[in-house]
């Protein structure tokens, strides 16, 4: 039997729900706590398997618990939730993930570095800031639609300014759709300067430089693999392994011996997939 108690820890913004049978003397624990109250019970316990479910500030929570000397270990959200018995509380989500842990078929979640969150982070900046764009652009596409003008390509100040004059477009809106059409520059601009500030740390990362050399992989697939990679590549067995996370394996399909290959699986996070040709 494994010496070192498992503790499955449920974690939120204030509220941390802790379950564990002690190895020692089989008696279960369970205890909700505020996070002060959580983090002077992690600091005075011995060292402990310390399993969480992967979500938010949980790679932040893996780090900080293994500077204090705990095995930290992350399980995905899905292979929790089979776990849940009844009503899904805290205590319940924590019970769970103690379960899960349990199993030899789940599968972990490597912790991050900060500086590979802090990479990926960038990432997620940049692609509120497109789609920001994207609705901006569209709303502003369809108001001028509402009274009959049809714009191709991007929409400058002139324009709108030769709309109105000719009298296409009402005074009244003239001020709003020029704002729109500042913010829309403005949103590109920042666009531009994230991709940049990604490209420039990709000059400093060996593994993005090496990853740049692959064709068809532009800076920012490189700069995301990196940085998932360098935290998580002892966690696949193979490349396949690592295909089938990010949803480009087929999905299987199988019964009496035959297995049967179909789509690609589109499981696990879009974002990596959505990058692998990019330049």
């Amino acid at each position: 039997m494994d010496k070192v108690t498992t503790i499955a820890v449920d974690i939120a913004k204030r509220v941390f729900s802790a379950y564990w049978v002690d190895t020692a003397s089989g008696e279960i624990g369970a205890r909700t706590m505020t996070r002060a109250k959580f983090e002077e019970f992690m600091r005075t316990r011995e060292p402990s398997r310390v399993v969480l479910e992967a979500g938010g500030s949980a790679h932040y929570w893996g780090r900080w618990l293994a500077r204090l000397g705990h095995e930290v270990g992350l399980i995905a959200a899905q292979h929790v939730r089979p776990f849940v018995r009844t009503n899904k509380l805290d205590r319940s989500d924590a019970r769970a993930i103690w379960e899960a842990a349990s199993r030899p078929e789940v599968k972990w979640v490597a912790v991050k570095s900060e500086a590979s969150q802090a990479v990926l982070a960038l990432h997620r900046i940049r692609e509120q800031l497109k789609r920001m764009r994207r609705m901006q652009s569209n709303q502003l596409n369809a108001l001028l639609y509402e009274f009959g003008v049809v714009a191709k390509g991007r929409i400058t100040a002139m324009q709108l300014q030769s709309w109105v004059a000719a009298g296409r477009v009402p005074e009244l809106l003239a001020a709003s759709l020029g704002e729109q059409i500042e913010r829309l520059a403005r949103l590109k601009r920042e666009e531009l300067e994230l991709t940049r500030a990604i490209e420039r740390h990709n000059e400093s990362d060996a593994l993005a430089m090496r990853l740049l050399a692959v064709p068809g992989i532009g800076a920012l697939g490189v700069s995301a693999l990196s940085a998932e990679l360098t935290a998580g590549a002892r966690s696949f067995a193979n490349g396949r392994q690592y295909a089938a996370c990010k949803g480009i394996a087929p999905r299987l399909s199988g019964t009496g011996g035959k297995v049967r290959p179909g789509a690609i699986s589109k499981r696990g996070d879009p974002y990596v997939r959505t990058l692998s040709t990019s330049v």
